[in-house]
């Protein structure tokens, strides 16, 4: 129409070019703008990939994990089992009274009724035992029951105990 000569107003013409510019100019930004965000989505989806590749790794690195889970879980129950019977054999030929407070102890004391005497320390509370109180210790008899000063919990002689 422009080219054809068909508008005789110099105005009209001159708006009509002015538009037609315009268009031109928002067509190229629109284009632009289009650019931009295939980059933006280019990059979206590269990161998805990337993202997609962790997680399937670490999904396979979850079921390692879980199998080595189950096998540790079957493990410990199997010790666990062993030494509940151990425990019910050793513990069948103990006194009931000692028995009854063992178990009292060791309700009190977070699962811990019985320490082992090393080295003059308590393994339940590591209080060192004074020379007076070790004196008394070496002099009672192995069958009788001795308890800690600090933690009164039943104390095991050993051959580490520095008596």
């Amino acid at each position: 129409m422009i080219d054809a000569g068909q508008v005789k107003d110099p105005k009209a013409l001159q708006r009509m070019l002015g538009e037609l510019e315009s268009l031109h100019r928002r067509i190229n930004d629109l284009e632009d703008v289009e650019l931009e965000v295939m980059e933006q989505l280019e990059e979206a989806q590269t990161s998805l990939d990337r993202r997609t590749v962790d997680l399937t790794a670490l999904d396979g690195e979850d079921v390692e994990l879980r199998a080595a889970l189950e096998q540790k879980t079957g493990e410990l129950q199997a010790q666990l089992a062993s030494v509940q019977a151990e425990r019910k054999t050793t513990a069948s030929g103990l006194p009931d009274d000692l028995m009854a407070l063992y178990e009292k102890l060791r309700a009190q004391k977070d699962g811990v009724g019985a320490a082992a005497l090393r080295r003059r320390e308590c393994g339940g509370c590591r209080l060192t035992l004074n020379a007076s109180d070790l004196g008394l210790i070496a002099k009672a008899p192995t069958d009788e029951v001795i308890r800690c000063e600090e933690c009164n919990r039943i104390l095991v002689r050993t051959g580490e105990s520095g008596l």
